[in-house]
């Protein structure tokens, strides 16, 4: 099945480009465009894509409120892949806490592009682990938690699991770590994620980060 995308950009020349990156690929289908935060929840509203990839500062309103009322609309959940530059502090805390599913920048080799709309579609791993693990842990650093998340609930198994999780790892290298199927682990992580009440991978390791700096 194709991954049905929302491209959400005021910039008609960063659409046509991120559109042209899409449009050869098999397994995506760019379902509609729009020029503003406004827009672009109307459109997800309308088009249920499967990822919306969002840009951070646009008119009528910005890309955070945006990916707020997108992510609470009923029904199958939209994830937001966030376009950024990684430079932009207060913005990548607000966009964690409104529920961005992974972080991208605007310049990224196509094929890098194209794994990560396809992981955050599946959930099965983090966008750019490397860099989306250094991101939050500088932003949870910057913007320590007022009522530091607690991790009681979780069984030894559960936190080892969520360790790996924060480590970056995918379904598939957790599989392998753990030596279980890759079907067994999809469905632990889905009941770690139920637990700490995390919409999905980024918001696992945004927890264990806060937890951890609690510690």
């Amino acid at each position: 099945m194709s991954v049905r995308v929302l491209i959400v950009d005021d910039s008609e020349l960063v659409r046509e480009g991120l559109r042209m990156t899409l449009d050869p690929a098999e397994d995506m289908e760019v379902v509609g465009e729009a020029g503003d935060g406004a827009a672009g929840v109307a459109e997800a509203e309308r088009l249920r894509p499967d990822v919306v990839l969002m840009d951070v500062r646009m008119p009528e309103l910005d890309g955070l409120e945006a990916t707020r009322r997108i992510v609470a609309l009923d029904g199958p959940p939209v994830r937001v892949l966030m376009l950024t530059t990684f430079d932009l502090d207060e913005y990548l805390f607000e966009a964690l806490r409104v529920g961005v599913s992974g972080f991208t920048v605007k310049d990224t080799p196509p094929d890098d592009l194209l794994a990560g709309i396809r992981a955050v579609a599946r959930g099965d791993a983090l966008v750019e682990p490397a860099t989306t693990l250094r991101l939050i842990e500088r932003v949870t650093r910057s913007h320590p938690p007022s009522s530091p998340p607690r991790l009681d609930g979780l069984s030894a198994e559960e936190r080892e699991l969520l360790d790996l999780i924060a480590g970056g790892l995918s379904d598939a290298e957790i599989a392998t770590r753990l030596g279980l199927d890759q079907e067994t682990v999809g469905a632990r992580v889905a009941g770690v994620l139920a637990k700490l009440g995390a919409r999905d991978r980024v918001h696992a390791v945004l927890t264990a980060c806060e937890a951890r700096l609690a510690r």
